[in-house]
């Protein structure tokens, strides 16, 4: 079966008044249909880059990717819009919601430009909602009335009304204490189980563990389970021997030399020579 994602030997470099600074680095990565992938890497890694690049929201300066089987990189840009409205759906960290208007309303954002009539808009938005398990009596709330992970669930459910295949969620549950952070992760497994493809970005490896499989991210290249546990490996032994070092050069710069006698002085003198005490 052809995967939800390949890409291959991607880089991204953008040029800055301070000259081509490179984010992605030659990233090759396959999703399978159905999986539950996460990313994580530290600020600064380039996850936020790869995550633009598979959401079709930017283009890799090099390299091709291939999603569900079409190279989108060849597409035009309202062609990508498209493919963003009808086959993705994008779950932020700060929600992304217009706080003055409903939950339902908030929901049926992205069908504004479908041909959908207002009834089946609304109908999607509310089997949405009902997916994610949002109680309807808070359907006509706005949306700043509710709590962090009630609005998680309501922009998960924006993210599933156009029922896309791939669901992108970048930091969800970055905002939310520990037990609403669960129940969101326990969406996103219900998701899965519907058949959608997940692509989570996250820097808390708690967070990470719901997933089938988690790659990591450092200084735009990727890196696996295995490697990653090596690289961190490789970099704990080199602390350490860092750390033996500059203790022993401590130890050495502290080790007392034993004092020859003092020279005597000019009183210490007269009385040797004169053999009388100094006055």
């Amino acid at each position: 079966m052809t995967p939800a994602i390949d890409i291959r030997g991607a880089w991204r470099i953008y040029e800055t008044a301070a000259g081509y600074t490179t984010a992605l680095r030659g990233v090759s990565l396959t999703v399978a249909r159905g999986e539950f992938l996460a990313i994580m890497g530290p600020s600064g890694s380039g996850k936020s880059t790869l995550m633009n690049i598979l959401g079709c929201l930017d283009r890799p300066t090099a390299g091709t990717y291939l999603l569900e089987g079409i190279d989108v990189t060849e597409l035009s840009e309202d062609d990508l819009a498209h493919v963003r409205a009808s086959r993705l759906g994008f779950v932020f960290q700060s929600f992304n919601l217009l706080p003055r208007a409903t939950v339902l309303r908030n929901v049926m954002l992205p069908l504004v430009y479908s041909d959908l009539p207002p009834r089946e808009r609304e109908l999607a938005a509310w089997r949405a909602l009902r997916s994610v398990g949002l109680p309807e009596e808070h359907y006509l709330h706005r949306s700043n009335e509710l709590s962090g992970g009630q609005m998680q669930r309501v922009a998960i459910a924006r993210a599933l009304v156009n029922d896309p295949a791939i669901i992108f969620a970048d930091e969800p549950t970055g905002n939310l204490d520990t037990a609403t952070g669960e129940m969101v992760m326990r969406t996103f497994r219900r998701m899965q189980r519907r058949g959608k493809t997940i692509v989570l970005i996250t820097h808390d490896a708690e967070v990470a563990a719901w997933a089938d499989r988690t790659v990591h991210i450092r200084d735009g290249k990727l890196f696996s389970d295995e490697e990653e546990r090596r690289y961190l490996a490789g970099l704990a032994a080199r602390e350490t021997a860092a750390a033996a070092e500059k203790d022993d050069a401590h130890a050495g710069a502290n080790e007392t030399t034993p004092l020859s006698p003092a020279a005597p002085g000019p009183s210490a003198r007269r009385v040797l020579l004169l053999g009388v005490p100094a006055l």
